[in-house]
């Protein structure tokens, strides 16, 4: 994943950040998640949960008292663009509310938590304070992650590979067409090698759609290229692996460049700058759009949470260690949008979520840190009831679906709330890949409208939300002892 100069600089960065925060203790935590698993969301409900601190009842330092309180601090990094909170909560709770939109750039912001120690210790030495810093980024640019171990006939080979499968032989028709007509050993001609470029991104476009819902679709800046669009650094694509050495200026030899550029100069940075130094770590799953399109969509974000999880740094820290370099010590994988179901099916949905990351939190595992799955919403958009349909209640969710959401033949206006029954989650978790398993067409998953806005007794928004408080204190309930 790294060479000797980023160890090096990896080094220099932990050490450098030990010592501005040699007073205040600080935690990087990472929130991980794919393109529309609801990052920003998520990160804006953590904020503001922990400054108003008052609906956490099983965030143990909160609720046995010793939370002095939260605030916003200047961030450490002068040059990274800030989080934008302030922002990002007027979206979810003023007059027009909408989900924000999707991150675009990267970002950052910190957290400081005053609290009193339940050490004897702390009873002497009095408040103490934890600075937490958290990072926001496109869900897309993670996908590149495991570029930085493949080679480009390896990358090629696999984009090829998957492209054959059914779920996207269709889709990839055009980009293949594209690719056919190219002569691997002529020379470059930009306006095809942007032509085939362009296909490909089209072909891993119309992948990303709901219908479909596929998650594996390297490179991730081909979805969301942030500062990068139109840049030549984005103009290239899979070719099928050659035999024999190419040509300096042929067509294979430029996309083969082209490709181990963008590693390095986007990728390498990225992973870094980011990603080598976190403390903790929660991976945002979007588990019910998979199970909407399909048993090839879940397979799909399988073999993409995988793929990416074995990019992080993960195991146990101690304190020589922790001087030079950072290891991921605990992994919280979270299935998002618990409030588009029924309380009823939240446990069965951490059982899919489970089966979905098995394989990724064994690694961990094996390597020292500490797993835990569970079904949440960061901002709970439904409440719950129940209709009679044929002479049996049915529990259902009651909530105002996003304008333009459809469902049989209705198409919503986004003013009109609705009690829906969304269908009964597979009792057998490993049915989820199943195509022939009964479940399949028959669950219902909308897109809701934020949630009206409540106030506490003291005047302050609320929130609502579903097991933020188990998610909080699993990720930094112990930094707080």
């Amino acid at each position: 994943m790294s060479n000797w100069v980023d160890e090096t600089r990896i080094a220099l960065d932990n050490v450098v950040d030990n010592v501005q925060n040699i007073f205040t203790p600080h935690l990087r935590l990472g929130v991980t998640g794919l393109s529309r698993a609801g990052k920003t969301v998520f990160i804006t409900s953590l904020i503001h949960q922990l400054i108003e601190g008052n609906n956490l009842p099983l965030f143990k330092p909160l609720a046995e008292g010793r939370i002095i309180g939260a605030k916003l601090s200047p961030l450490p990094n002068h040059t990274m663009p800030r989080f934008g909170f302030e922002e990002y909560l007027k979206a979810l709770t003023g007059k027009d509310r909408h989900w924000p939109t999707s991150t675009r750039q990267i970002s950052e912001l910190r957290l400081t938590i005053k609290y009193q120690s339940a050490s004897w210790v702390g009873g002497i030495t009095g408040p103490q304070e934890l600075h937490i810093d958290i990072v926001d980024y496109p869900g897309e640019w993670l996908l590149d992650l495991p570029l930085l171990n493949k080679s480009y006939a390896e990358w090629s080979t696999d984009a090829f590979e998957r492209a054959s499968e059914p779920a996207r032989s269709d889709l990839a028709k055009n980009w293949k067409l594209f690719s056919n007509a190219i002569k691997p050993d002529s020379d470059i001609v930009e306006a095809d090698a942007q032509a085939l470029s362009e296909a490909f991104k089209t072909y891993l476009a119309e992948c990303r759609e709901d219908v479909h819902a596929l998650s594996a679709l390297p490179p991730g800046r081909f979805l969301m290229p942030g500062d990068l669009e139109g840049s030549p650094a984005l103009t290239f694509a899979p070719l099928p692996p050659q035999s024999g050495t190419k040509p300096n200026n042929s067509f294979y030899a430029t996309m083969e460049k082209r490709y181990e550029a963008y590693k390095d100069l986007v990728v390498r940075p990225f992973f870094r700058d980011h990603f080598a130094r976190l403390d903790r770590q929660i991976v945002l799953v979007d588990t019910l759009s998979a199970l909407n399109a399909g048993p090839a969509a879940v397979q799909d974000l399988q073999g993409a949470i995988s793929e990416i999880l074995s990019c992080f740094r993960t195991g146990s820290n101690n304190i020589l260690t922790s001087l030079f370099s950072s290891n991921i010590d605990r992994i919280l994988f979270a299935s998002t949008k618990a409030d588009h179901l029924h309380h009823t099916s939240h446990n069965q949905l951490e059982l899919i979520l489970n089966h979905l990351v098995a394989n990724a939190a064994r690694d961990a595992q094996y390597k020292g840190a500490a797993t835990s799955s569970i079904a949440l919403s960061s901002v709970r958009a439904t409440r719950e009831g129940e209709v009679e349909h044929e002479g049996e209640m049915l529990p259902t969710i009651i909530g105002t679906p996003q304008k333009g959401e459809k469902l049989d033949t209705k198409t919503y206006n986004g003013k009109t709330e609705i009690a829906l029954f969304p269908g009964e989650l597979p009792q057998k978790p490993e049915s989820v890949f199943d195509p022939e398993a009964d479940h399949i067409g028959q669950l219902k998953f909308l897109r809701f409208c934020p949630p009206a806005p409540e106030t506490t007794d003291s005047g302050n928004i609320k929130l609502p939300h579903i097991r933020m408080d188990r998610a909080i204190e699993f990720l930094i309930g112990d930094k707080l002892q």
